[in-house]
């Protein structure tokens, strides 16, 4: 059993930075591929970032590339985000999420624990 729990989140300005942070318990946390989700209001939960259980892979949505960097701890049972030159339309609840094989990365359904958000809101 995993759980997530994701902190970080906030109010930002155009072109700022915040750094969400995903802290996991459970001892298998280290075996997981953990991603982030972003859900904007009104619309869909998308896929933002995926990192691998060692961190040798990582994989970006293409609106993240370049701005987004994903990175993990294990020691510390702690995934991050840090996001840069954020944008208005950045703005949504960010989610991490664990599945036990990074293929199929995209596929919400495959991802078997989530966290429970965090509240992104980047001003114009």
């Amino acid at each position: 059993q995993v759980q997530l729990v994701e902190s970080g989140g906030g109010l930002v300005q155009a072109g700022g930075s915040l750094r969400l942070s995903c802290a996991a318990s459970g001892r298998t946390f280290s075996s997981y591929a953990v991603g982030w989700f972003r859900q904007a209001p009104g619309k869909e939960r998308e896929f933002a970032a995926v990192i691998s259980w060692s961190g040798g892979a990582t994989y970006y949505a293409d609106s993240a590339k370049g701005r987004f960097t994903i990175s993990r701890d294990n020691a510390k049972k702690t995934v991050y985000l840090q996001m840069n030159s954020l944008k208005p339309e950045d703005t949504a609840v960010y989610y991490c999420a664990a599945k036990a094989a990074i293929r199929d990365y995209v596929i919400e359904s495959l991802y078997d624990y989530w966290g429970q958000g965090t509240q992104v809101t980047v001003s114009s």
